[in-house]
């Protein structure tokens, strides 16, 4: 959790960035004077981010000057494409508060948005979207996640066949776009709720990309318009097994014969025995939403009471894997 922090201060107070617009290595005394901080915080800071290998450090006859990593530059400043400072503010600012609550979590097996934040447990997307920031945030950050994820599992599979894809809770669009740069012939309607679609439509969706459209609804309790193939990335292992047997039900009986369903997810050993960052994944599930993760032979299960046939999973060795389902 320190190790964490420490990464989480150091993108909140914008050192990475501050270097990266330098162009050169600075001193602790010039990143403090440059970004407010203390002397001797900022130099404590520095240091332990050189022990993460986020930084490097030159002694020279004026003392030591700090310069980035290339993954820091990549993924902790904001303006690089594949940068990931988006999701680490999320998760400092949201999702650890709700992690030290993780011991009533284990009791209770509820998630701990009302301990971490005074709000209601029961609605836990209308907890993580309580406001346009934390809304924003989210969105923010999960696309960052595609930036790096999108493309494997969209390849696990050939898609090429399925043009009129919906993607379900598609959020601020990222995977949508992967979609279409790596499959030109297809659409993608994004699927989401309606202020969630506002803020894409402004924020996250260039107006002129025409093959994107959205559609605005709450797929639990409105209906599935008719498509070839249903994208459901990191949706299912929000939920408990009933709900997702009963979205999996609605998503068969609009898609078309011969259709199918992508599930995009973290998927555990069959014995449960791993990945570590799945099981720690499935632990975060527990503190911020209704469901957890699971294993290849769980989700085919699943998939299988809704109706879906000739199901495949595909490992990708990254964070997120793939799951097809045929109808």
């Amino acid at each position: 959790f320190s190790y964490l922090q420490v990464m989480f201060t150091a993108c909140e107070l914008g050192v990475f960035d501050l270097l990266l617009e330098s162009g050169e290595p600075l001193s602790s005394n010039a990143i403090a004077s440059c970004l407010g901080t203390s002397t001797t915080g900022m130099e404590r800071l520095l240091d332990a981010c050189v022990g993460l290998k986020l930084l490097a450090v030159e002694l020279t006859q004026e003392g030591a000057l700090y310069r980035n990593t290339e993954i820091s530059n990549i993924y902790l400043t904001k303006s690089n494409p594949r940068s990931q400072y988006h999701i680490m503010m999320y998760y400092s600012n949201t999702v650890y508060l709700c992690w030290h609550y993780l011991t009533d979590a284990v009791r209770e097996g509820r998630n701990q948005y009302e301990r971490a934040f005074g709000i209601s447990s029961k609605d836990p997307f209308g907890a993580m979207y309580r406001s346009e920031e934390e809304m924003l945030k989210f969105m923010a950050g999960q696309n960052s996640v595609w930036s790096i994820c999108g493309r494997d599992v969209l390849a696990a599979f050939d898609l090429s066949p399925f043009t009129q894809i919906y993607d379900l809770g598609g959020g601020g669009g990222a995977l949508a776009r992967e979609c279409i740069s790596l499959y030109p012939d297809s659409t993608v309607t994004i699927y989401d709720l309606p202020k969630v679609v506002q803020v894409a439509k402004e924020q996250f969706v260039p107006s002129e990309e025409h093959r994107i459209t959205f559609h605005e609804g709450d797929f639990f309790n409105d209906s599935i318009p008719e498509a070839e193939l249903y994208i459901l990335s990191k949706i299912l292992h929000d939920w408990d097994d009933d709900k997702c047997r009963q979205l999996l039900a609605k998503v068969y009986e609009a898609c078309k014969p011969g259709g199918g369903v992508l599930l995009v997810e973290s998927l555990l050993n069959e014995d449960k025995s791993g990945p570590l960052e799945t099981q720690l994944y499935s632990m975060n599930m527990l503190v911020q939403t209704e469901g957890k993760e699971r294993t290849a032979a769980e989700y085919s299960k699943l998939l299988e009471a809704a109706g879906f046939r000739e199901i495949q999973s595909k490992r990708t060795g990254k964070l997120y894997d793939a799951v097809l389902g045929r109808k």
